[in-house]
């Protein structure tokens, strides 16, 4: 698989709720950088991650995707349920590094919009 697909299969699998299957896309030391907000190293810190935030499979809408060597853009809206059921809205732009066909860092820009 390319890189573009990987990332394209991976993000089905979030959307699906399969955690676990997006997990295996990934590299054992998969580092999630949230610009300004936090950073999560490694598959049990990003799948604890994904637990705790997605309560519901999120909903993605990927406007623009661009792949260029180990590098894919994805650019476009989630949308994400909180634990109390509310619906919020945010814009993203995440920049994947990869590595032997492996997603190994993200770095998210992620704003929170009104719609």
């Amino acid at each position: 698989m390319k890189n573009k697909e990987v990332l394209k299969a991976a993000n089905a699998a979030v959307m699906k709720g399969d955690n676990e299957g997006f997990l295996a896309f990934c590299t054992d030391t998969v580092v999630w950088n949230f610009v300004g907000e936090q950073t999560l190293s490694g598959k049990a810190a990003v799948r604890q991650y994904m637990a705790d935030t997605y309560l519901e499979p999120p909903k993605f809408d990927v406007e623009t995707m661009i792949a260029e060597g180990d590098f894919v853009t994805a650019v476009g809206k989630i949308d994400l349920k909180d634990q109390d059921g509310i619906l919020t809205h945010y814009s993203y732009c995440d920049v994947w590094r990869f590595e032997d066909g492996k997603m190994a860092e993200l770095n998210a820009f992620v704003i929170k919009v009104a719609r």
